[in-house]
């Protein structure tokens, strides 16, 4: 079978780690031979969900099944093999959005309930925010402490609340979030958007330029699979400025959003040598971080 020039042996190639990243799933860990994920196909809090770098395939322990990339995005998107290879030739997302083929029945609902919302609190998140370099002051304007319940017991992760009312739930273990997932919009009326990838890349700029957050809409992808929906957004606005991602799916992403507007502006070179502004804070000292900010803001 082909489909825009891909084959199902070219395919079958394709790195499934990165085809994971594209559809917003990150390892809990890797090692050179194996990278172990929060499994796309269900809700847990403990990653069994396994990648095999050398045979570039997947196992879910969860539910028994494993394959190959492929088998994976079918899987995920509820898409049939030929829709699969299209996607993957052409190197994109698969996107709820744009899969008018996806079937509802076939859509996983995360079984995570939320019990109760409260002010940051525990002192195991506070630990974990200061170790991603985040006051507690600055974390506590955007996000909160949530406890919830999966598969019958008892968690509790920092939240961000997305625009539908779901939350994107992180702590020092898992990476989880609630239905419905979308994207995360903070509208303060302003004629600028800056575009985020995920909550800690908010906190980390509310860190390193409070002044530029303040005075602008905030738009939070939560995943990079949601970039279809938020072009509307886009276009509404005078100025947008991007701070995604500058692993290969962020770059990607900014590429096709700058080809798109000529108003939006890819302001991730601050950050040119970490993947993330998160990894940058942490790496290095805040004063060093904050004058090389002051030293391109004043030249724009």
């Amino acid at each position: 079978m082909k489909t825009k020039g891909m084959n199902c042996e070219t395919a079958r190639s394709i790195c499934i780690v990165k085809t994971l990243a594209k559809l917003g799933h990150f390892p809990s860990h890797k090692s050179e031979k194996e990278a172990w994920f929060l499994s796309p196909l269900r809700s847990e809090t403990q990653a069994s969900f396994k990648v095999s770098m050398g045979l570039n395939r997947w196992y879910d322990f969860g539910i028994g099944k494993g394959g190959n990339v492929i088998d994976l995005v079918c899987l995920i998107s509820g898409c049939s093999v030929g829709e699969a290879l299209g996607y993957l030739s052409e190197g994109l997302p698969v996107s709820p959005s744009n899969l008018n083929f996806r079937k509802k029945s076939q859509i996983k609902e995360p079984k995570n309930k939320i019990l109760k919302v409260l002010p940051i609190e525990h002192y195991s998140l506070k630990e974990y925010l200061s170790s991603r370099k985040i006051p507690l002051h600055v974390a506590a304007t955007y996000s909160k402490e949530i406890w919830y319940e999966c598969h019958g017991k008892t968690f509790f992760a920092l939240g961000l609340k997305n625009h539908l009312g779901g939350w994107e739930l992180r702590n020092l273990y898992c990476k989880s979030s609630t239905t419905p997932k979308s994207y995360s919009y903070l509208k303060k009326g302003g004629e600028k958007l800056i575009v985020l990838e995920g909550m800690f890349d908010l906190l980390s700029l509310a860190v390193i330029a409070s002044e530029e957050i303040e005075r602008a809409d905030l738009l939070i992808l939560n995943s990079l699979s949601f970039i279809p929906e938020v072009h509307p957004i886009c276009k509404n606005y005078k100025a947008v400025t991007l701070y995604l991602d500058r692993d290969p799916s962020g770059r990607t992403a900014t590429k096709n959003l700058l080809k798109s507007y000529s108003h939006i502006k890819d302001e991730s070179s601050l950050y040119k040598n970490f993947q993330d502004l998160n990894e940058m804070l942490v790496s290095k000292q805040i004063v060093q971080i904050l004058n090389v900010y002051k030293k391109r803001s004043s030249t724009t």
